[in-house]
Formats: structure tokens, sequence, C-alpha cells
């Protein structure tokens, strides 16, 4: 935070660009950020002024939980506000021991502990949704899924090596965090090749290969860390302010 609030003071903008909704960015945004690109590029805000808000229509929503589920996938959907999960979700991701779990699943293993108080799948109240998170035990689970909305669909997915489990996300088409990215610099009147964006996982795939500068954080995932421009240090290692200062951001 200190170094952000530096960069800032350069006059240089911060925004959050994640997959999360809103609502569970909504306590880092009280830290003062410029903005931010959420749901994956579903929603963009910026000082308060929304860009663009683009959920899914209620035909898509029921046609990838359908084939999700046949396939035996356990799915969290996401709101602007409330996001709901399948019952033994959580039970399914406790069972993946501590060494096996990637950045993006330890996030959605604590987040389903209760942390951002997720709703039983079953008292979804129809609100508009942005996103479908999924984990199974194999990749031929998605199969048939991607045969019937792939073409509507990005399956922005991991593998845990070593491990009989796979999680990652249904983003829709219509958007991405690239284009997310793309539509904040517009609003601001700069060139994309000015921006410098942050990942780790491979839901940041589009940001990566949309920005000026991509960096990936040394505890995201290696096919991401093969895209980017750098790679900082890890999370726990400062490697955010580390890589401000090495870029002249501070």
């Amino acid at each position: 935070m200190e170094v952000i609030r530096k960069t800032q003071e350069k006059g240089n903008k911060v925004f959050l660009c994640t997959g999360r909704n809103r609502e569970m960015a909504r306590p880092l945004l009280e830290l003062g950020f410029d903005g931010l690109v959420c749901s994956a590029g579903g929603y963009v805000e910026m000082d308060g002024e929304v860009l663009f808000d683009h959920p899914m229509t209620r035909e898509q929503l029921d046609a990838c939980l359908d084939v999700l589920h046949k396939n035996q996938v356990f799915c969290t959907i996401e709101g602007k506000v409330d996001s709901f999960a399948d019952g033994d979700m959580g039970e399914f991701m406790d069972d993946v021991p501590e060494w096996a779990r990637n950045s993006e699943l330890e996030r959605w293993r604590k987040t389903l502990a209760g942390q951002f108080g997720f709703k039983p799948m079953e008292e979804y109240d129809g609100q508009p949704i942005y996103k479908v998170v999924v984990v199974a035990n194999r990749m031929e689970q998605f199969d048939e899924p991607k045969q019937k909305v792939g073409d509507q669909f990005h399956f922005a997915m991991q593998t845990l090596s070593g491990y009989g489990c796979v999680n990652g996300e249904l983003i829709n088409r219509a958007f991405d965090k690239g284009r997310g990215v793309e539509r904040v610099c517009g609003r601001l009147g700069i060139p994309v090749s000015d921006s410098i964006g942050f990942g780790d996982s491979m839901n940041d795939v589009e940001m990566i290969q949309k920005v000026g500068t991509s960096v990936c954080m040394d505890n995201g995932s290696p096919e991401l860390k093969a895209m980017s421009d750098m790679v900082c240090p890890a999370v726990e290692q400062d490697g955010l302010a580390k890589a401000f200062k090495e870029l002249g951001l501070v």
C-alpha cells in the first residue's frame, strides 16, 4: 500500500483487476484504489463511475450449469454482490493437499470456508450473474461443456500437477480483463502501451497479453510466467512493492 500511494502521488492510476466480483473487492477499494476491473472484465468502474456492466443472460447461466452439473463439475456463480456455491464444493477443495494447491484454488478454498459468505446454490434468487467458477477431478469432464457453451464462454483452466483436481472459470467471450484495461485506458485517454499489469493465474492471460508491460508473481501459474515480460517475487515477499520500484513507479 505504501508504494501504491507513492505512485499515485506521482500521477499514476492504480486499479484492481480481478476475477472476483465487486462485493469481494469492496474492502480493498476502501484502501484508495482509483477503480476496478472485476468479474474478469464483466464490470468496470472508475472513481465511482460505471464504465461497463455485462452480466450473462439467464439462458446462458442455465445452459452452463446444466451441462457442468451433468458432468459432475462443482460450481460457484457470482453476481455483483452475492455468490452461490454447490454445497459440497468446499469439502472437495479441502481434500486437496496443501502442496497441490495453486494460488487460485487456495483463494477459493478460503472463500468457501466463510470469508466472503457464499450462499448455497439452492438459494440463488435470479440476480444477474457474471461468472461461473469450476472445480473437477479431470479435465475430460469439461469436454462436453466446451462443446455446448464454448462458443459463448472461454474456459480459463488450471491443472494441479500430480493431483486429481482441475479448477478454473467460465468467462463470457463478450469481455475479459484485457478489454477491461482497454476501457480504463480509453476513459483516461492514455495508450494501453503505457499500462502495467500484475497477475498470477490463467484468468489473467488476456490482461497480460494486452498491457504494455506484463508482470507475473513468483507464486503464480507457470504458464503465465512464461508469457509475461517479467516475474517478480511472491506476494508473501512484497513482490508488488519490489516490482513497482524496479519499474520506476515510485
